[in-house]
Order: C-alpha cells, then structure tokens, then sequence
C-alpha cells in the first residue's frame, strides 16, 4: 500500500507557547506532499520533520487569521533563496492575493518561480484540486471569518494483475494495463478468460479530513461521514463551552461528536487553546464519546488506513 500520512507541524492556537507551535500539517499521498495551512514557524518545523521543502507544490490556507497564514511569506522567500523554479500553487480565501502579493512584491522581489493564487469560496463544499490520484474537497466551516476545511481522498486504485495469471497464460507486459481496465484476455487458443479472474481488487481508497477552525457544526457531518481520520479543533474543554460559542471554536466531546456521527475510524485533536498546561482533561472528555481518538502533537506522524 503507497504511504498515506500526515505530519503534524503544528498544532497550538493563536497565543504563542513554548510546547505547541501555530497550525500547519504535510499530508503525503502516493509521493505528493500537500501542506495544510502555515502558521508562524513552520519552516524550522519542517526541517525537524527532514521534510523536502522542493517537494511542497500545493498549500491549503484554511482561513485568513495570522496563526494559520503568518509563515507563507517566509517559506516563499525561502523558497526563492534555494533556487526554486516550480511554480507553488496556494489556495485560500480571495482577499489573501492582494495581501500576498504586496509583501512578495517588497520583501521577494526577482522570484525565479512563479506563485499561483487559487480563489476558493469557503461557504461551498466542492472539489478545488484534482489529479490522478485523489481530490481535494472543501468542508464549509463557521468561525469568525470565512472559514473551510479540507478533504484529501484518494481515487480508487486499479485491480491489481496476479502475477500467477500473467505466467500462466503467457499474458505480455503490454496487456497488464488494458487488463487492469477490464478487457478480458484472448489466449492464442481462442480461450477468453475474464478480467475479473486475472486480477485482484485493489485495496479500498482512504481519506483524511482537516476540519480547522469551527464552532459546532453537525450540518458537516454528511460531508465528512465515512472519512477514515478527521483532524478536528478542539481549542477548549468543555468547562469552557461558553467561552467556545463566544469565540467560533468547539471542545473536545464536540470534535468527538462530529466523529462519532461522521462514523469515522480515527479522530486526532488539535489547536489547543494556550490556557492549558496539557491536554489531558480534553482527550478524556473526547475518548467517552469517541473512543479512538488521539491527541496531535508537533513532530507526530499519523498514517491513515482504511
């Protein structure tokens, strides 16, 4: 199976701490890397993970506040200073361009690459990036501004060929794809044997939802139901739950919620508020509604199964 993972670069809130850093994550799909907003100090975050920052083509701002956008300018400067020639493709909120572009055009001026700005509308749940391996989908979210959360699902894989099929029936290297595609295979003797006897189904294609920050919102559910693991904000306890309605953010049992209803297998909790010295008392409160659930942190690398 081709590696699925999510590195976790940060998982903090807005107030800076010593123990958690603002958010931002790679998502890594079948040798693409993805990164997911980029919060203040993700470059050095990056280098802890020995992550390749040539690799990084595409970058999901989920929302226009500083924790989740501050580190862009750095890393694109950095990325001009190490010679990078790839355009880099953002996605984010219209108003991020006219901001981003006034800092490239003082502080990176003669980029050798090209920085490509995609508007996404955050109120709609549609698909903003495509390729032959897996969409990115957007999960309306409700925060203070506009705000979204993203899916990353794989496309299903073609059968995979059984190598015992291939020598018995002398099958060539230039049949395996159309085989793979469904056309039967015609042995010299005129024998027609099915495709479906000649390959094996390919293992089912997995899923990861980023959902950044929301207050409650069990209208998502549908959107993200079936998702192998959620990423949900869980900011405050639920001791605080009145403080989480005042500020657009959800407690952990909320996050937990969401999973339960969405029948997902996994859920990790993130930005964390920094009025609490652990996160303890939130993933206890978590686990009673939602057993398999975890707790994110910085250098943390989760891989994603069905």
């Amino acid at each position: 199976m081709t590696p699925f993972k999510v590195y976790i670069l940060g998982c903090g809130s807005a107030l800076p701490t010593l123990r958690h850093n603002p958010s931002s994550q790679i998502v890594e799909i079948r040798d693409k890397q993805f990164m997911i907003d980029c919060g203040e100090g993700t470059q050095a975050q990056l280098r802890r993970s020995k992550i390749r920052f040539t690799k990084i083509g595409h970058v999901f701002i989920s929302h226009l506040h500083g924790d989740h956008c501050f580190g862009l300018i750095g890393m694109i400067s950095t990325f001009g200073m190490l010679g990078r020639t790839a355009p880099l493709h953002i996605y984010a909120h219209a108003d991020l361009k006219p901001l981003l572009q006034s800092q490239i055009d003082y502080f990176c001026q003669g980029l050798e690459y090209e920085v490509v700005m995609h508007a996404i509308d955050p109120t709609r749940h549609e698909v903003i990036y495509e390729d032959r391996s897996l969409t990115v989908t957007t999960v309306p979210l409700e925060h203070r501004v506009p705000c979204c959360g993203f899916i990353f699902a794989e496309k299903q894989s073609l059968p995979h060929i059984r190598r015992d099929m291939i020598d018995m029936y002398g099958i060539p290297v230039s049949q395996i794809n159309n085989i793979k595609n469904g056309m039967d295979w015609t042995s010299p003797d005129g024998e027609v044997i099915p495709a479906s006897r000649l390959t094996e189904a390919a293992e089912p294609p997995r899923s990861y939802a980023y959902l950044s920050d929301t207050t409650f919102k069990p209208d998502i559910v549908p959107m993200v139901e079936g998702t192998d693991t959620i990423y949900h904000e869980s900011t405050y306890a639920d001791s605080e739950r009145a403080r989480a309605r005042k500020h657009f953010h959800s407690t952990a049992s909320e996050a937990a919620t969401i999973a339960k209803e969405a029948k997902a297998k996994q859920l990790v909790l993130g930005h964390y508020s920094a009025r609490y010295d652990n996160e303890t008392q939130m993933l206890k409160e978590a686990k009673e509604v939602f057993s398999n659930t975890i707790l994110a942190n910085e250098g943390m690398v989760i891989e994603i199964f069905n």
